[in-house]
């Protein structure tokens, strides 16, 4: 199955989505801290409603914590950004890889990039910067999830 990354998440009700959406398609959530808000289960609550009793969350302290673990793990790091070169749907997902989403102010920064194995981008049309980081998570998940004939 895929494992959602979220990078240092700076505004709530985003996370709160990305966390029901992860509930829904049954995919676990990394969360890559200092976060720009409290990411305590009692606030993360308030923004992931009652589906945070159907997603198994992992807090990482930090981005080497994080890149430890899954390095161990052996699981590959798919990373979302507007720079990727590779549109999402071209891209050959595994069962087991992470997609990572950046920071809703500032994306990731560049030793995160160097170390993912992929960088994946959704094509827009010109003059449109992003994405809001929730519609592209579910947009990449879910063609992630198709080619894994897990949807």
């Amino acid at each position: 199955m895929l494992r959602l990354a979220l990078y240092q998440p700076d505004i709530p009700q985003n996370t709160g989505t990305m966390l029901r959406l992860a509930a829904c398609l049954g995919v676990a959530v990394e969360i890559i801290e200092p976060a720009g808000f409290d990411v305590s289960d009692r606030h993360l609550r308030r923004s992931g409603l009652d589906y945070l009793d159907h997603v198994a969350i992992t807090r990482h302290r930090s981005y080497a914590a994080f890149d430890a673990w899954r390095r161990e793990a052996g699981t590959r790091l798919v990373l979302a950004t507007t720079t990727g070169s590779v549109p999402y749907t071209a891209h050959a997902f595994r069962d087991g890889d992470c997609l990572m989403v950046g920071r809703e102010s500032a994306g990731v920064p560049e030793a995160v990039h160097a170390d993912a194995e992929a960088r994946v981008a959704i094509p827009m049309q010109a003059g449109m910067r992003s994405l809001n980081v929730a519609v592209a998570a579910g947009m990449i998940l879910g063609e992630g999830l198709r080619q894994l004939g897990a949807v």
